[in-house]
């Protein structure tokens, strides 16, 4: 077993890997590549990975995450995502059945008799004001379907979200190219109040060196990354843009867990090794870091 940092998920009590695994990228695979989704799975919880998140709108991730680790249930806190309306489901997104009946389907799909998180999947601020959703989500808690409960977003919703007192944690957006949530303070509130910060996209997609996907957000990141890359190299920083990237969202303790997704065994591995040499920044490169993008990122709000 090789060493992988953790820490305490705000006042949750539940101990995380720092580097956590996103399996957003695993439910594009099909049923049938069990073997590829176990590799990936396992060869995480083998090497200190603790906090594995998911969704309910991730395609197949939580029957292949069921499937390939259930069995290994209490290595690791389990996270999911509810609200809206996926597969063959039919209903209405953000009411309070929809958001009931998701988290039982998890459940069943993840062969599990208890969620460690169940956040709310970045709905708009009229769904957050309006209150049965998130109600929904609290009646799970008390039902012990759920120990904890959360929001993922971003802007002014993720704001709302830690203002509430309603949520345990806070799952958004933060990068080297994407620190709103570090220059309007959410970071530090979060942390003030208590709730775990779960860290998305805290490689921007690789965007440093290279547009990485097709997802809609990647243009924008590397735009960005241009933008910041262009004022010139940074000294005592890493060349390798991914190790720059964990380093910059790893050197925040207010970052809980940070967490990555891919459905590349190697690729995970490399991740996995890159933060066990200990890649969190020096002070002197975060801080020419939040000097460009203070300098030039004012009006570049976290891309949902």
């Amino acid at each position: 077993m090789t060493h992988m940092e953790s820490t305490t998920l705000g006042n949750t009590g539940l101990e995380v890997s720092r580097l956590g695994l996103g399996l957003a990228e695993i439910g594009s695979l099909s049923l049938n590549d069990l073997a590829q989704a176990a590799s990936v799975l396992n060869q995480a919880l083998d090497n200190g990975i603790t906090f594995l998140d998911t969704a309910a709108c991730y395609g197949n991730s939580e029957e292949l995450v069921g499937n390939a680790v259930a069995h290994r249930r209490d290595e690791y806190v389990l996270a999911t995502k509810c609200g809206h309306v996926s597969g063959e489901y039919e209903g209405q997104p953000w009411t309070a059945g929809t958001v009931r009946d998701s988290i039982d389907r998890s459940l069943v799909r993840l062969k599990t008799d208890h969620l460690d998180l169940v956040q709310l999947h970045s709905c708009d601020m009229d769904t957050l004001k309006r209150g049965d959703a998130t109600e929904a989500l609290l009646r799970a808690k008390e039902a012990g379907k759920t120990r904890f409960v959360g929001y993922s977003g971003d802007n002014e919703e993720a704001r709302w979200a830690v203002d509430s007192g309603l949520f345990d944690t806070l799952q958004t957006s933060f990068s080297l190219v994407d620190q709103h949530a570090r220059s309007k303070g959410l970071l530090d509130l979060a942390v003030e109040r208590g709730m775990g910060v779960i860290a998305k996209r805290p490689i921007a997609n690789g965007v440093w060196e290279t547009a990485a996907s097709s997802r809609p957000y990647t243009d924008d990141y590397f735009k960005r990354a241009r933008v910041l890359a262009g004022m010139g190299r940074i000294k005592d920083a890493p060349r390798d843009g991914v190790l720059l990237a964990l380093g910059f969202v790893l050197a925040h303790p207010s970052i809980g867990t940070a967490i990555v997704g891919t459905s590349n065994p190697d690729h995970l591995l490399t991740n996995i090794h890159s933060v066990e040499s200990g890649i969190a920044l020096r002070p002197d490169a975060l801080k020419e870091l939040y000097r460009r993008f203070d300098l030039v990122g004012g009006d570049w709000l976290q891309l949902e």
